[in-house]
């Protein structure tokens, strides 16, 4: 193929009219000001998208525009063309075509980059246009650390042979062996960033050591290593999280600061002794990836707009529900995010501080020097707050300060671990609180769940298995509701899964004249009636059928979370 021509955008996006001359000039002057490329201004300013851009290259160049987001991708291709080189020249090796390799590029218009990728492959190549975001999202998914983390593994068992290591006694400067864990633990950060994972378990065995990374809820194998690098890897945890790495008996926690490609992480780290060894779970908190608009939550319009008017409130309880990693802390931070203005004074209480949010005072709880949740909470309540928020409502002591707060003008938000909305009152009052504290301060609760969502790389229709058929019957669900059901077949965008990424399903109940004065009632069952009729078609399982309905998720995933709120 001949080397693509130099061509001028934004002459390019005037002559399609996909932009006006008057967007070009204020892009240009933005362009000169900023030192970014035309394009990006273009479209951060939303004169334009990325795709309409890269059709119109496409078609003024004569070369096929390829959407990477339904491309199947073949990761021994891509590697043709290293990463470093990938990210470089923002450009991907799709396929091989009787020895001409066709490679995606966000700019075919670099003529030095095309240059250097014939030189790098030592081919023929063909070039397609493809949208910048696309590309480095496959990038991060095609480069995966796989290989490199094993080798690094194999170096480190090799260098620590077959001798018996008081890791104990390398205290202060972890010997010999330190290079290898400190490249190996970095290789292992640097790929669950890449793939988004939210948590790494590292598990020693009979044998072997095995490390997997959580993507969207599920656990997925890393690699295999040999078992007597546990002792080293966990050494090296401890030191990094101020951990006491004399004590292997029994279980500790921790947490520590890493920086992984550009970006901070906080990384909080349990260890568990086991049969075999010290077991480490760490869960990963991006600074820059728990902050969503509350409009991007995916809560039903209804709801979302009475959630916006209950946090305009000036005092009473929110409360959000759900089990551990049904997305609680980022529902809470978003609603944060929502009221954080010059003239409110926000306190957040957490353990950890999971997000930094500008303009907030964020308080560390620490349980080791007597800083529990019960003393901040009072502390925070003598520094003039507006809205407090408490990471979790734990015990009775927190709860009473906080539903006390709330009585006496702050809005107070807080989770809980329960199952549903309606029962996460009667939670509270099991806690020891009044009934009638709990009725007057309590303004709503809201219950979530999170779904995985169907691939829309290998989304496709499919008929659901007997026993699914049986469970929407159940449901109400009827056949015509079941024309739309879909389900992934699983490619190279989500791992053969065919699930990529997750989605909050919601239900909220309102704390109205109607349903204080159930819940100030003695019987548990007239409230639990009363908060089935206000929710009748606006629970979790109707806002997840909903989306199943609507193709973004499968009747599997309806039927797990429905087993979990009925349990």
């Amino acid at each position: 193929m001949a080397r693509p021509e130099k061509v001028r955008l934004g002459d390019l996006l005037v002559q399609q009219q996909l932009i006006s001359q008057d967007q070009l000039k204020f892009a240009l002057e933005e362009q000169k000001s900023t030192g970014r490329k035309l394009g990006r201004v273009l479209v951060d300013n939303g004169f334009v998208t990325e795709e309409k851009i890269s059709e119109a290259l496409a078609k003024q160049l004569n070369i096929p525009y390829i959407n990477l987001k339904y491309y199947n991708i073949n990761v021994e291709q891509v590697r043709k063309l290293p990463e470093n080189q990938a990210r470089r020249f923002r450009s991907i090796v799709l396929e091989d075509r009787n020895g001409v390799l066709l490679v995606g590029m966000a700019d075919p218009t670099d003529l030095f980059a095309f240059d250097e990728i014939s030189r790098i492959v030592k081919c023929d190549i063909d070039v397609a246009v493809v949208t910048e975001s696309q590309l480095l999202e496959s990038i991060d998914r095609c480069y995966r650390r796989t290989e490199e983390i094993t080798g690094l593994a194999r170096e480190l068992s090799e260098e620590l042979g077959d001798s018996y290591v008081d890791f104990g006694a390398l205290s202060i400067n972890a010997g010999s062996e330190e290079a290898p864990v400190v490249k190996l633990l970095q290789t292992m950060f640097d790929d669950a960033t890449q793939i988004r994972a939210s948590d790494i378990h590292i598990e020693p065995q009979e044998g072997k050591l095995v490390i997997r990374f959580r993507i969207d809820g599920a656990l997925h194998l890393q690699t295999e290593a040999d078992n007597k690098i546990a002792p080293s890897l966990v050494l090296r945890l401890k030191l990094m999280s101020g951990l006491d790495i004399s004590e292997k008996r029994l279980p500790q926690d921790g947490r520590f600061h890493v920086r992984v490609r550009e970006q901070g992480v906080d990384v909080r780290i349990a260890t568990c002794p086991t049969q075999y060894g010290e077991a480490v779970v760490m869960r990963l908190l991006r600074q820059d990836g728990g902050m969503v608009g509350l409009d991007r939550l995916g809560m039903p319009p209804d709801m979302l707009t009475r959630f916006r008017q209950i946090l305009r409130r000036s005092n009473g309880m929110i409360l959000v529900t759900g089990p551990t990693g049904s997305g609680k802390t980022t529902t809470l931070y978003s609603a944060l995010a929502e009221i954080n203005t010059i003239d409110q004074k926000i306190i957040t209480v957490e353990d950890p501080v999971e997000y930094r949010l500008p303009g907030i005072n964020q308080v560390q709880v620490n349980e080791k020097i007597a800083l529990t949740f019960a003393t901040v909470l009072r502390s925070a309540l003598r520094q003039d707050p507006d809205v407090i928020l408490v990471g979790e409502m734990r015990d009775a002591e927190t709860a009473q300060i906080g539903l006390r707060a709330a009585m006496t003008g702050h809005l107070v938000l807080s989770t809980l671990h329960t199952r549903d909305a309606a029962s996460t009152l009667f939670r509270l009052v099991d806690m020891g609180t009044a009934r009638f504290m709990v009725a007057s301060s309590v303004q709503a609760v809201i219950a979530q769940r999170l779904l995985r969502q169907v691939c829309e790389s290998c989304k496709e229709p499919y008929t659901p298995s007997p026993q699914e058929f049986e469970w929407l019957t159940t449901e109400g669900v009827s056949g015509e509701q079941r024309g739309g059901l879909m389900h992934g077949r699983g490619c190279s965008h989500c791992n053969a899964t065919g699930y990529l990424g997750r989605m909050g399903v919601y239900e909220m109940l309102e704390m109205g004249r109607e349903m204080v004065e159930a819940a100030a009632h003695d019987s548990t069952n007239h409230f639990m009636r009363a908060a089935a009729d206000h929710m009748r078609g606006k629970t979790i399982i109707d806002h997840a059928l909903l989306k199943m309905r609507q193709g973004l998720t499968t009747v599997a995933e309806v039927m797990r979370i429905s087993n979990q709120v009925e349990d």
